[in-house]
Parts: C-alpha cells; sequence; structure tokens
C-alpha cells in the first residue's frame, strides 16, 4: 500500500497546497484523492481517514490515518530521512522548525482577509493594518531565518524545505492580492511561483471545478505575476501526432495545440491542465522535444 493523500479544491486549499507539496517537491510517490470544500463530499471522503477532521489527511502505508500538515511533514521526515524535507545542518534546520511552527499556528489576520486563491490576482485589496502587521512579521522571519541559517539562495534555510512548503500559501497570497513587500520578500514570492511543484499545482487549479463563490472578491484584476505560460488551446478531435498519453500511457482522447502541432492525452483533466501550463510538466515538455 502507499501513500494515499486527501485533498480539497487545489485553486482555494492552501493547507492541501502544503500537503500535496510535501509530496511532489521531494519526490515521495503519493495517490491523491480529492473533494470539493463545502460540500458533503469532503466529510463523505474523510471517513476513511478518521480521526481527521479536515484536510490534507494522509493515509500511511500501514493503513494508519492522520491529519495535519505539520504532522504529516514530520512523518515522512522520518520515513525518508534522506528526502531533504528538513535542512541537514542542526542550525538551519532548528530555524526551519521554528519558521514551520509559526506559520502553522499564526498569521490569521493575513489569511482571513486573503484566502487563497490561485485563479486570479488583484491590483489593490485594501488591506487593513492587522494584515499589514503580519505581513511586516513575515518579513522580520524571513530576513532573520536567512541570516541564522547562512542561506544565500531563493530559500529561507538552504536548500527548499517544510519550512519553505508552509510559507507557499502565503507567496500565493501576496501574489494574488498585490500585497506590499520589500524587495527581498518579493524575490522570495517570485521563486515560489517559479518553483516546479507549485506550477504544476497551480496548472491543475486552473481546472479543477468551478469556481467557488466564497473567494468572490469585487476588485479590479490583473494578470497572474508568475511565470508566463506558454500558449496552448485545447482543440476538438483526436488527431495527434502522439497516439499515448504522455502521462497515462493510455489512449489518446483529448488534445491540445501548442505552436502549429497537436499533442494528445487520455482525458479531459490531463489534456486541461497541460493547456494551463505546459512548461510544468516535465513529460510533456520531453514527449514535443523528442
Amino acid at each position: 500500500m502507499s501513500y494515499i493523500l486527501a485533498t480539497g479544491d487545489r485553486a482555494y486549499s492552501s493547507w492541501s497546497l502544503r500537503g500535496w507539496l510535501l509530496f511532489d517537491a521531494f519526490q515521495i510517490p503519493v495517490t491523491l484523492r480529492t473533494a470539493r470544500l463545502y460540500t458533503e463530499a469532503l466529510p463523505e471522503l474523510l471517513k476513511d481517514f478518521f480521526p481527521a477532521k479536515t484536510v490534507p489527511a494522509l493515509l500511511l502505508p500501514d493503513g494508519l490515518a492522520i491529519g495535519e500538515s505539520l504532522a504529516i511533514a514530520e512523518e515522512l521526515a522520518s520515513r525518508h530521512p534522506d528526502s531533504g524535507l528538513w535542512p541537514a545542518a542542526p542550525r538551519a534546520r532548528a530555524t526551519a522548525r521554528m519558521l514551520t511552527s509559526e506559520m502553522h499556528a499564526g498569521f490569521t489576520a493575513l489569511r482571513g482577509y486573503c484566502p487563497m486563491n490561485l485563479r486570479v490576482s488583484y491590483v489593490d485589496c485594501a488591506p487593513p493594518p492587522e494584515v499589514r502587521a503580519d505581513l511586516a512579521r513575515l518579513e522580520t522571519i524571513w530576513a532573520w531565518a536567512r541570516d541564522a541559517s547562512g542561506s544565500t539562495g531563493p530559500w529561507l534555510c538552504g536548500d527548499y524545505s517544510v519550512a519553505d512548503v508552509f510559507f507557499a500559501p502565503v507567496a500565493a497570497r501576496i501574489a494574488g492580492y498585490n500585497l506590499p513587500v520589500g524587495p527581498d520578500a518579493a524575490a522570495y514570492v517570485a521563486a515560489h511561483l517559479a518553483h516546479p511543484s507549485f506550477r504544476r499545482w497551480r496548472a491543475m487549479a486552473q481546472v479543477d471545478g468551478a469556481d467557488q463563490d466564497f473567494y468572490r472578491r469585487d476588485w479590479q484584476q490583473r494578470e497572474w505575476p508568475g511565470p508566463k505560460p506558454r500558449a496552448a488551446q485545447a482543440v476538438t478531435g483526436s488527431d495527434s501526432i502522439n497516439a499515448a498519453c504522455p502521462y497515462s500511457g493510455k489512449p489518446v482522447t483529448h488534445v491540445l495545440a501548442l505552436e502549429g502541432r497537436r499533442w494528445g492525452f487520455c482525458n479531459t483533466f490531463c489534456r486541461d491542465k497541460t493547456v494551463a501550463d505546459p512548461e510544468a510538466w516535465p513529460r510533456f515538455m520531453a514527449m514535443i522535444a523528442g
């Protein structure tokens, strides 16, 4: 039995994003089971993950279920000590754990005013003082972490770690609501938006069900500030250069067009997630390069 991870809507469930990044970013295989937020499908799904109350929830290979993204992170780090979930250096590891714990428990004003929505970015959301205070605290601890760990790259404690996973939805909020941060914090946000696993999750979020009304805001929108995807589009028919889906190996039933060529997939979701961001998918890019 492999790991089985329960998640909610990819566009909106920030904790689900964290749970999935703990696997995809560290190359730990997992099977996903998803359900829509604010529907009966979610509690129905979670019956198989008792006693977890919400997503993400994880079924371990021995059948034990655990909830809470921090517990999932620690359990994966114990079971996969060479995966790099936590920094190897003691000082950097202690720094990462402190950051992760504060993120897990704090920043409630930012979370409440700016719920994650990976489908839009706004010109201005007029953040109130309590949200600006959360942003100031983020900048303080991000700068402290770099100094304490000696990190000189894009991530807080050296290589990408659990700490960065936990701040990925914060980066999405800063990008999505165009929140005011300084240049160092903005560079950290940009690194998240360009991270391959984040790009894959956001590509899936674009085609993962209908919009949820709870997340609608009547603010002027702008382009998403992350990497600009290559222009692909869904097309009718099943004629394509490839005969098998690059992800499943199954026969082609759905097709996209990219730069004058047609490429096929085994279902709508495989095609549409690729349309959303072709370069997020290494198997697809390897296929078209070949």
